[in-house]
């Protein structure tokens, strides 16, 4: 039984090391050898962009565990556990150790196995680093490669990490000969697993380029500035309240003692991040990467050219501000999931406008007011009376339709609540806008019976709100289905580092540095300094002076520039506030009700459960701890 056992696992090594290259030509003994798959540089180039496909797919939103596994996004869609609607289990509060959603250890249920992907890049690593194989490829691309590998090796390692905390390190393949134990790896801890993941992108940001140079084919490619924002990343993650010094895992430890987290607060690892931050910011700077503004020939208000400068800084292709973009995952069908049936022309296209991911109206509240503040906050907001009626006048028309009855809530909010959001009684403009201007642009008007109001059984807004951030203001409605300016998913933005550098600075007491960067942020959005906000509209206008105060201001700065970006999923864990911020019922607007008194009143879509500290950290599939007995499983589960 132990042999069989043994082969069992060589076995399944090899199947799963090499199944991913299904590029492999045939030997004529009919059997695909990694000899022949780095026989010369056009094979070897096949393997590469092999290592890329496990890159994590965006395109479809049910597939992004960041986008739906929060309290974001939701559907109307009835499956339960259904193919493609996983991590909306996790957002639900459904997960399970039988069979984990989103399963990126074993690559089931949704997920795709980032250990299969880094099998895959140390057999890569291994052969291009032997100079004696992949006899024309040149010493500068050759670098380069290896480069780009390390990156996506660590990648992978990071995409893990956050998931399961202390992770099985994969420095290289285990050899086929090996024994059955040797098979069988620990978990390292979380300090070990984080100082492995910024060594190797070290060493990856030392082989990459600068820029890419050929951008007609290389654009997706990873580069020296990515690796560096990455490593900014990683850290920051590290410091954070999930990752150092965390009580709720001081017990735990491994079968033979050793313990998985420092349940000590270290305030090196903040000033680790904090200079992190600082290389990667030197490196994009440097790099040309700036913020994203929008700039057209068209007549268009200042108010639409800051919401398009919002928008497009997502959803223009290959943008100035995009340090990262997955270019194998582009964004066409998530953009007509996220659409609103605005073309009069095509009122029944369901295919073009799916409606099928919708924003929660909870989501809506995290916006700030126009002065800058959160509602709750501001002096001059209608707190209490948020949801009674009003309507709009001429001033109001760039944001909301003139002369339409809507809620108080939609009525003197930011830019970014505008840019990101379609609503009932919102203008939406697109380049293909009836006037080809926002003078007469594309509105909603969701009410029941109204043009963008629910139609039949499925495509549908169940909370009455669309995601217009993630639309591409080229996309264009056809007789049934759209044609779609497909744009790489924004894995890394220069706005995201400059929040990231904001908080850690903050964190090592650094608050009036972190201010600048904050502002920049605020400033492309349209609104004044934070210390100005706060000062003159807040009922707390101190906040920002202190530590804790800045560090809210922070946490709220984040979740609204990044909205629908992936990042909340992450964040509200690695600052333990999931538990606080993921047990609040999913509400939506009374969608099935014709007038506005009846339609503004927030429903109850659905309850869902986070569980403290189970739930901060993804549960290992409960055979994988039979199989291999040395892994230990995730506290509460």
């Amino acid at each position: 039984m132990k042999n069989i056992l043994r082969y069992s696992i060589l076995f399944v090594s090899l199947t799963v090391s090499l199944c991913a290259c299904d590029y492999l030509d045939i030997v004529p003994d009919n059997v695909a050898t990694l000899d022949h798959a780095f026989a010369n540089q056009l094979e070897a180039e096949k393997y590469l962009y092999t290592c890329y496909s496990y890159l994590p797919g965006q395109n479809s939103g049910f597939g992004n565990i960041g986008l739906m596994g929060a309290d974001e996004m939701w559907t109307y869609h009835p499956q339960n556990g259904s193919n493609n609607y996983q991590a909306l289990e996790i957002a639900k509060g459904n997960q399970n150790i039988n069979d984990p959603y989103m399963n990126c250890w074993d690559g089931n249920n949704g997920g795709q196995s980032m250990y299969r992907a880094i099998r895959d890049c140390n057999i890569f690593l291994e052969n291009v680093s032997n100079p004696a194989k992949v006899a024309d490829l040149g010493p500068t691309m050759r670098q380069r490669w290896i480069g780009e590998v390390q990156f996506l090796k660590a990648y992978f390692h990071f995409y893990l990490f956050r998931m399961y905390g202390p992770i099985v390190l994969l420095p290289k393949n285990h050899p086929v000969t090996s024994s059955t134990d040797e098979f069988r790896d620990k978990r390292a801890p979380v300090d070990e697993v984080v100082h492995y993941i910024a060594a190797l992108l070290d060493t990856a940001a030392s082989n990459l380029p600068d820029v890419i140079l050929n951008r007609s084919t290389e654009l997706g490619r990873v580069t020296r500035p990515a690796a560096l924002m990455l490593k900014a990343r990683l850290l920051v993650t590290a410091a954070s309240p999930l990752f150092n010094g965390n009580p709720d895992y001081a017990d735990f430890a491994d079968h033979d003692g050793v313990h998985l987290f420092n349940s000590t607060p270290d305030r090196v690892k903040w000033d680790s991040a904090v200079a992190a931050c600082e290389k990667a910011l030197e490196a994009c700077h440097a790099s040309g990467a700036r913020l994203y503004t929008f700039s057209t020939f068209s007549k268009l208000s200042d108010t639409t050219i800051t919401q398009m400068s919002i928008r497009n800084a997502v959803g223009e292709r290959w943008n100035p501000e995009l340090i990262w973009g997955l270019s194998g995952r582009a964004v066409a069908d998530l953009q007509k999931d996220c659409m609103a049936r605005i073309d009069q022309q095509f009122p029944l296209n369901i295919w073009g406008a799916k409606d099928l991911i919708n924003p929660t109206l909870n989501i809506t509240h995290l916006f700030y007011t126009s002065n800058g503040v959160p509602m709750e906050e501001d002096k001059e907001f209608n707190y209490s009376g948020r949801y009674s009626l009003r309507s709009a006048g001429v001033d109001d028309r760039y944001n909301l339709i003139e002369g339409y009855e809507t809620a108080s809530i939609q009525f003197d909010r930011e830019n970014r609540y505008y840019a990101d959001l379609g609503f009932d009684g919102s203008v939406w403009y697109m380049q293909n806008s009836p006037s080809q201007s926002d003078r007469d642009t594309w509105t909603v008007r969701a009410k029941k019976g109204q043009p963008q109001s629910r139609i039949g059984a499925n495509n549908y807004s169940s909370t009455g709100l669309w995601a217009k951030k993630l639309v591409n203001w080229k996309l264009v409605m056809t007789q049934n289905d759209a044609t779609v300016e497909a744009y790489p998913w924004p894995e890394m933005r220069l706005a995201d580092l400059y929040l990231l550098y904001a908080e850690a600075l903050n964190e090592v007491g650094r608050g009036a540095d972190a201010l600048p960067w904050l502002d920049q942020v605020r400033a492309r959005a349209g609104l004044k300094s934070v210390a100005e906000s706060w000062t003159n509209h807040s009922i707390q206008p101190a906040k920002y002076t202190t530590q804790a105060g800045l560090r809210w201001i922070i946490q709220r700065e984040r979740a609204i520039e990044l909205m629908f970006e992936g990042s909340r999923f992450w964040d509200v864990r690695r600052w333990k506030t999931a538990a606080e911020e993921l047990n609040q019922g999913i509400f939506g607007w009374n969608i099935e009700q014709e007038i506005a008194s009846a339609y503004y009143h927030p429903r109850l879509l659905y309850s869902p459960h986070f569980i403290a500290p189970r739930d901060y950290l993804f549960p290992l599939k409960q055979n994988d701890l039979v199989v291999n007995p040395k892994l230990v499983q995730n506290p509460g589960w």
